[in-house]
């Protein structure tokens, strides 16, 4: 549903959007129901995304391409940045370099990494936090983060490496099946060419070295060959570009993968795990 409140927070890219097809809407003399038709949308879809009650959709923006953009190509090169309007503050930052990452390497104590959930982890996973979310700020971030799975596909292929803390497997979220399906999904993920998956075991600590026990953290190489770490915390976040920064996280990165299963043993575990 459609939030009075969110006229007042929309992003410049979701009021630029709502402004552009409103003229373009005037210009061909439709009305708002009119052009919900030839949108596939009703009048007061077309309306809230005029008054930037509900930002436009991934897939209203492809439909308003269609319609008004006179091949121009306005909205869907709006697509990109209304979709950025849609993440959390704290991840803004990062967003617009993980989509054109030459590698991504990155190891999670917590929950499955954002690119390698399923619809329905996302939403149990966002919609269970705290604070609560309305159902509708629910629906944008996780469509936000299924949009992110377009690096696994994009031209030129990016790397993408991912060490799972044991734990993240078996912490539930959702119902069984949930997890079951979440599972599977990362085997799937697993089998990609451009993927590479591992588990850090929980006895990890027994053998007196654990190089994965002060958090999360994700590498980034940019296509300019700079490298990056990203790490969050609670709901903050921190985007380190200093060398010697950057140097030291991803020295501690390649003791935590050398820690960790190889591919094969990992895949075998997560497989039994979605088998049980």
């Amino acid at each position: 549903m459609a939030r009075a409140e969110n006229k007042e927070t929309a992003g410049p890219a979701t009021r630029l959007v709502a402004d552009v097809a409103r003229r373009m809407r005037i210009k061909k003399k439709l009305t708002q129901e009119q052009l919900g038709k030839e949108l596939g949308f009703s009048g007061a879809a077309v309306s809230a995304m005029e008054t930037c009650a509900q930002p436009a959709s991934d897939e209203m923006l492809v439909a308003l391409e269609r319609v008004l953009g006179e091949g121009m190509g306005v909205f869907e090169q709006a697509r990109e940045y209304v979709r950025l309007d849609k993440y959390p503050e704290l991840f803004k930052d990062f967003a617009l370099p993980e989509q054109k990452a030459l590698t991504l390497s990155s190891y999670e104590t917590l929950v499955i990494n954002g690119l390698f959930q399923t619809e329905e982890y996302a939403r149990d996973l966002i919609g269970g936090g705290y604070p609560p979310l309305s159902e509708q700020r629910v629906n944008e971030l996780v469509e936000a983060r299924m949009v992110r799975k377009a690096i696994f596909d994009r031209d030129p292929i990016a790397l993408i490496e991912l060490i799972l803390e044991e734990s993240v497997l078996t912490r539930s979220v959702g119902s069984k099946e949930v997890m079951r399906r979440q599972l599977a999904h990362l085997t799937e993920c697993a089998k990609r060419r451009n993927v590479t998956l591992q588990v850090l075991p929980l006895n990890r600590g027994l053998r007196g070295e654990h190089a994965g026990l002060r958090g999360g953290l994700t590498l980034l190489e940019t296509p300019e060959h700079d490298h990056l770490v990203y790490m969050e915390l609670q709901d903050e976040s921190l985007l380190i570009t200093d060398p010697a920064k950057v140097s030291a996280y991803a020295q501690r990165y390649a003791k935590i993968r050398a820690q960790a299963l190889g591919p094969d043993e990992s895949l075998g575990l997560i497989e039994r795990l979605a088998g049980d």
